[in-house]
């Protein structure tokens, strides 16, 4: 089944509305003004469980709200009432933790981000009514509100599908790159400096190459969170610093030390051979080594 063109065209539109951008600004500075220390923005990005949170605590919400109109056929007016209670509930924790990853977003995204989010408000003050006005035995009134509620937010999870499926927010920017799989030829050793970065195209992919006890390790240069060119960063205590969002990884591996970013960097295995560094990744997944051009 092709998908409509009516809702591809309405969310390009969307997409190029620089007439939200002003309020897109004035929402970011107010959010970045709220003080998020590391331990708590790694959560509301989800770096401990290492994938996004926002995603999964959706189903909180729209899973309670989408039950509510069957609870209202079945005349179960308090089990529907306490159920829109619970997704109002559900919804803060929802909300926070995609307020902070629409702060690492911009352009496009960030105005598709933020049609969404205006969406999703929408959907819980409709269902804020409709709790209210079941408490106060309006039933009929709360039905229709609870509708009303249900097709903002439902409206809302269609942007937030476009957002994940067709512009990537969220998804590990290094997913569709190829690394070698045999050893291969990226820099001279003496281009790798002892307190610093290089960077360097392995078949196409962009590596970053650093010392650390001596060694030289090899890292994927693009960062998994938004796409970063890591190697404009800073090296601390080990670590690279995104240079866009400061998350952190190690040198060693590329785990993710601290946030945003849930995905840690792609790390190759390195060898020096008459003064050339070497490098190449032999895990590879089925869609990196099928992808174009490869």
């Amino acid at each position: 089944m092709r998908t409509l063109p009516v809702l591809r065209r309405l969310a390009e539109r969307i997409e190029g509305a620089e007439a939200l951008d002003p309020l897109g600004e004035k929402l970011n500075a107010a959010l970045s003004a709220v003080p998020r220390p590391a331990p708590v923005e790694d959560v509301l990005s989800g770096t401990p469980v290492g994938h996004p949170l926002h995603p999964a605590l959706v189903a909180v919400p729209m899973g309670a709200w989408v039950s509510v109109p069957f609870l209202d056929a079945a005349g179960q007016d308090d089990a529907a009432t306490r159920l829109v209670g619970l997704g109002l509930l559900a919804a803060v924790p929802t909300a926070a933790t995609g307020a902070s990853d629409w702060l690492t977003t911009n352009s496009a995204e960030r105005r598709v981000g933020l049609v969404h989010a205006l969406l999703n408000y929408a959907g819980i003050g409709s269902y804020l009514v409709s709790w209210l006005q079941r408490r106060r035995g309006r039933r009929t009134a709360g039905m229709i509100t609870s509708t009303l509620g249900l097709t903002f937010v439902s409206a809302a999870g269609w942007l937030g599908g476009h957002l994940a499926y067709a512009q990537g927010v969220g998804v590990d920017t290094t997913a569709f790159e190829s690394f070698p799989e045999d050893w291969t030829d990226a820099v001279a050793e003496a281009d790798v400096p002892a307190d610093g970065m290089a960077s360097a195209q392995v078949g196409g992919v962009p590596i970053l190459l650093a010392r650390t006890g001596g060694t030289v390790v090899a890292l994927g240069d693009r960062c998994t969170h938004r796409g970063a060119p890591l190697h404009e960063g800073d090296l601390r205590d080990g670590c690279v610093h995104c240079p866009w969002h400061d998350s952190v990884f190690a040198l060693a591996d590329g785990e993710v030390v601290s946030g945003p970013a849930t995905r840690p960097q792609p790390a190759l295995e390195t060898r020096v051979r008459d003064g050339r560094v070497q490098v190449r990744r032999v895990e590879q997944r089925g869609l990196r080594s099928n992808v174009a051009g490869h």
